[in-house]
């Protein structure tokens, strides 16, 4: 059986997404806002076959990711023969997916630890409070701000999406998106997204002012019952310890009844690891690398 790929279309959303509650093991990479954000840039592609959905995508190169279904009750002894007789390699494997083919199909399969996509995980609880030595950094910007700034967080909807546009132009000036192809893709990745709001029910979002101006915004997701997902966070530099307040103020605000927050993987950029380690992630949503023999 050979797999039929059709490219991603919001339209997709329902039934992808029903696939995607089925994984036992949950990663932003898969969630559909993340798809569509992203979409533009990576190319993807989907295809359905043996009650599961089969993601690809096609920039900067062609890649497979990992199927998106019920994996327990998957017979992966006959699926992926059917589908790939003469072997396959896919990215962004969970650990969780990772273990079930090593465990029933052996050595027909190689498993390589991709380190730069492992997701880190934090408590909501711990990152709202910021208490001991390990925040006491983090506390201190956050007071800063606080002290600095006459500040509100307020909770955004659909009516305030171009404010936040508006701010996201602004960071983008400050950093020189046009000259740098990641962040003038991610800057389109957020405007997908926020362009499109009535489309992604659930969806988080929530801004800090600071003497009347709008300086920074979070938008994220529930990714499982326990588990929010902050997909996009920018704050304006100028005001000191933007970034620990905007983190805290959107937890404790618009995310309170979630034990975990995934703020994603590092891509393996040193000064990026460094940041996400310096909040004390409690675990990680690990990755691989599978090579299927057939």
């Amino acid at each position: 059986m050979s797999l039929h790929y059709d490219p991603l279309t919001i339209d997709m959303r329902g039934d992808y997404s029903a696939h995607f509650d089925l994984c036992s093991g949950k990663t932003s990479d898969y969630t559909f806002v993340n798809f569509w954000a992203w979409s533009d840039e990576r190319k993807y592609e989907l295809a359905h076959a043996h009650s599961l959905f089969w993601p690809k995508i096609n920039n900067p190169a062609p890649s497979l990711w990992a199927p998106v279904g019920n994996w327990e009750e998957a017979d992966w002894e006959h699926i992926l023969p059917d589908l790939f007789p003469e072997g396959a390699v896919f990215d962004r494997v969970p650990e969780e997916l990772a273990r079930i083919w090593e465990e029933r199909l052996g050595n027909r399969v190689s498993l390589e630890d991709r380190r730069s996509e492992w997701e880190y995980i934090y408590s909501v609880e711990e990152l709202i409070s910021l208490k001991g030595n390990r925040f006491h950094k983090k506390k201190n910007l956050w007071k800063q701000f606080h002290k600095l700034y006459d500040s509100a967080y307020r909770q955004i909807g659909r009516d305030e999406v171009e404010e936040i546009l508006e701010l996201q132009q602004l960071w983008c000036e400050w950093k020189s998106c046009d000259d740098i192809p990641g962040l003038r893709a991610e800057n389109h990745a957020i405007s997908r997204v926020l362009k499109n709001w009535d489309r992604f029910p659930g969806l988080l979002c929530g801004a800090l002012h600071a003497d009347g101006n709008m300086v920074a915004y979070s938008v994220g997701e529930p990714m499982t019952g326990d588990m929010v997902v902050v997909h996009f966070e920018k704050g304006l530099a100028d005001y000191k310890g933007v970034y620990q307040a905007i983190n805290q103020a959107f937890l404790e605000h618009s995310c309170a009844g979630f034990t975990w927050a995934n703020r994603e993987q590092d891509m393996g950029e040193e000064g990026v690891r460094k940041a996400k380690e310096s909040y004390n992630p409690v675990r990680f949503l690990k990755k691989y690398r599978a090579a299927w023999k057939g």
